[in-house]
């Protein structure tokens, strides 16, 4: 839908475009939603015929699409590349092993990457194959102007960009961190209201989710905020102005952007189950925490990341409160930046992180 005549057609005479094909991809069909009232009645006639739909929004996210295909499709959402798909491997088993309770071995090495060119790159396709960071840089310096100049657009009239792009600045130095809306009102001069249309629009372009809080126990000791995080480290390390190694090394937000990189592959693994499993966080109001909870039914797991090199029971204490107020959880991961596996606990073992990424 990118082409002038093909939106000419889905607007005319939508059918024209797959007549006498069984097989069909429509590209970009967020800028054309009327074509989704089409593909149903197609479909209804003839239950062989296939469509692939593919865009950069989320078709259910986008208030003007009133045609959501129910009962009729199956949703993806195309995440970044996980490091072990871009060299070729198969997707890590971790998180349904541990969900199932079936642990590493203690005492496993692992072979690690070097980080933070990993954190500086990122993992769109796009961006994998340059050659040296003046290229990775002038990539995402282009990515983020054809995404505000031509994609935010699109989908709805945003009345200043450089205020868009202020607050998606502030929002990177903040992944990972509890989301407080009124602060980030303020610090981008922006009102709540607008503040909060923006972050819908990020979360349904797929540039950004908001992780909610596990509420299953005791709600009331709880806090029950969405942790924000960019769906790529690579453009929450961009937009927050660290442009190499030594700038990326020093930054207080590193912690951060690490778990933003768990996160990306987390996201990946849970989305291979059947059903896909859910991504929580967990955070008690004496500020006990672990990053992540995976919810599959009824199982939990609780991850925790640290970018650290050394694993010990000190750790632990955030996985092991987890524990101990849902006693029904598998148990827990420390991903760390270690290389080795080490149990810690009965149900706990630290994690070298490219164990996670397959």
């Amino acid at each position: 839908m990118d082409d002038p005549e093909a939106v000419r057609r889905a607007t005319e005479s939508p059918a024209s475009l797959w007549a006498g094909e069984r097989e069909v991809i429509l590209d970009e069909v967020q800028k054309t939603p009327e074509l989704l009232s089409a593909v149903k009645q197609a479909v209804d006639r003839d239950r062989d015929r296939r469509f692939v739909l593919s865009g950069s929004a989320n078709l259910l996210l986008m208030h003007q699409v009133s045609e959501t295909l129910a009962g009729r499709a199956v949703y993806f959402v195309l995440d970044p590349m996980a490091l072990g798909e871009f060299h070729g491997r198969t997707a890590s088993t971790l998180i349904a092993d541990a969900l199932a309770g079936s642990w590493p071995e203690d005492g496993v090495e692992v072979e690690s990457p070097e980080l933070l060119p990993l954190l500086l790159r990122g993992f769109l396709p796009g961006v994998l194959h340059l050659d040296g960071r003046a290229a990775e840089l002038r990539w995402w310096e282009g990515y983020v102007a054809t995404y505000l100049e031509r994609d935010l657009r699109q989908l709805s009239q945003v009345s200043s960009l450089l205020d868009f792009r202020r607050l998606m600045e502030l929002l990177a130095l903040r992944s990972g961190q509890i989301l407080n809306q009124s602060e980030l009102s303020r610090d981008s001069r922006l009102s709540q209201p607008t503040v909060h249309r923006y972050l819908n629009l990020l979360e349904s372009t797929h540039l950004f989710q908001r992780v909610p809080a596990l509420t299953r126990g005791k709600t009331a000791r709880l806090v029950k905020s969405p942790r924000p995080f960019w769906t790529d480290p690579g453009l929450a390390v961009f937009l927050s102005g660290y442009y190499d190694v030594n700038a990326l090394g020093r930054s207080r937000e590193l912690g951060y952007f690490f778990e933003t990189l768990v996160l990306l592959h987390l996201r990946i693994l849970v989305g291979l189950m059947i059903p896909r499993a859910r991504l929580y966080n967990w955070r008690t109001r004496k500020g006990v925490e672990v990053d992540f909870v995976v919810e599959h039914g009824r199982r939990l797991l609780a991850i925790e990341t640290k970018l650290t090199k050394s694993a010990d029971f000190r750790k632990t204490s955030g996985l092991r409160a987890f524990l101990k107020a849902h006693p029904e959880a598998s148990g827990g991961l420390m991903i760390y930046g270690g290389s080795r596996v080490r149990q810690l606990d009965e149900q706990i073992f630290a994690v070298p992180w490219p164990m996670l990424t397959g």
